[in-house]
């Protein structure tokens, strides 16, 4: 055997060894991919499938195409419950800017207490969302309830929130912002932890304001844990569904001219028990999230900061 044969096994030997090993990272996280092929990619397989069937009432599906798909983009509901949804997006993300602001304050050096006032404001986010909603429904009660006696304390006259559609979504939407607060402001407490206290030591001897070193030191470096904020608060709202339920109720008049997407789905899939047509609505739910989620990862490099 020649001595360049002898070096050329020794090469491959780690290599081997290397190929051999590979093997024991796959055995580790393989429960957990058992576990996510199981409950998460199967079931929206299975979906995607189901979206081009119709059901019986006695179960038994078949194949229908692209019609659950046609139908659907055909409903006027569809179009109304994404115009709410966004709608409940939207205020609800003005919940993101205070966060920060909450947050600031709660860090800020030598406050008592600050502790305390962390857990309560992520209290709400812990607490069971029916819980929430019957005690904001006899907030919003439009007769006994506590808003519509300080408004009448000012001499307004309240409206009933929660059985009229413009104010019915937007009770829902300021109980979903204010039950995200706490989240949001434990998340960008710690991004605030990470920004060097140095930077504020500098700008205060170069004579910058409070006001001043918010917007040219916080704000700027703590945009990764922003983005980060407005990719869960999104994704969450876009999934509203519980505090609806809870607070308006299937029987509700308001209700066709107030429901989610969730919503939609739910109704389309166990009330009217249309369940080719619901998982068409559930593609488009996954599909639309999907979609902006990919487009915010896209656009984030223009304005988030990185070391």
């Amino acid at each position: 055997m020649t001595s360049s044969t002898s070096e050329a096994m020794r090469a491959d030997a780690p290599r081997r060894r290397r190929r051999y090993d590979g093997a024991w990272p796959w055995l580790f996280v393989l429960p957990l991919l058992i576990g996510v092929t199981g409950f998460y990619l199967w079931p929206i397989i299975q979906t995607a499938y189901y979206s081009f069937t119709t059901w019986g009432v006695f179960g038994g599906s078949t194949w229908v195409g692209g019609a659950n798909y046609a139908q659907l983009f055909r409903d006027p509901q569809l179009y109304r419950s994404l115009l709410n949804t966004v709608i409940y997006t939207a205020i609800v993300l003005l919940g993101v800017p205070l966060s920060v602001w909450l947050a600031s304050l709660l860090n800020t050096p030598g406050l008592r207490f600050a502790q305390f006032y962390r857990v309560l404001f992520f209290l709400p986010y812990v607490a069971m969302p029916t819980a929430i909603s019957l005690v904001w429904r006899m907030i919003f009660n439009g007769d006994f309830g506590l808003l519509n006696w300080f408004l009448g304390l000012l001499g307004i006259d309240g409206p009933y929130w929660l059985t009229t559609p413009w104010f019915a979504l937007v009770a829902v939407s300021i109980v979903g912002l204010w039950s995200s607060l706490g989240f949001s402001m434990i998340l960008l407490g710690s991004g605030l932890k990470n920004i060097p206290p140095e930077l504020y030591e500098a700008a205060e001897l170069d004579g910058a304001s409070r006001a001043r070193q918010f917007r040219s030191i916080t704000v700027p470096l703590l945009t990764p844990s922003i983005f980060f904020v407005l990719i869960v608060t999104i994704i969450s709202s876009f999934q509203l569904f519980d505090l609806l339920y809870a607070m308006l109720g299937t029987h509700n008049a308001v209700m066709p001219k107030t429901m989610s997407l969730v919503f939609y789905f739910y109704q389309s899939g166990f009330i009217t028990n249309d369940k080719g047509f619901a998982a068409a609505v559930a593609i488009f739910i996954f599909a639309l999230i999907g979609l902006i989620t990919l487009f915010q990862f896209r656009f984030q490099r223009r304005w988030v900061h990185n070391d």
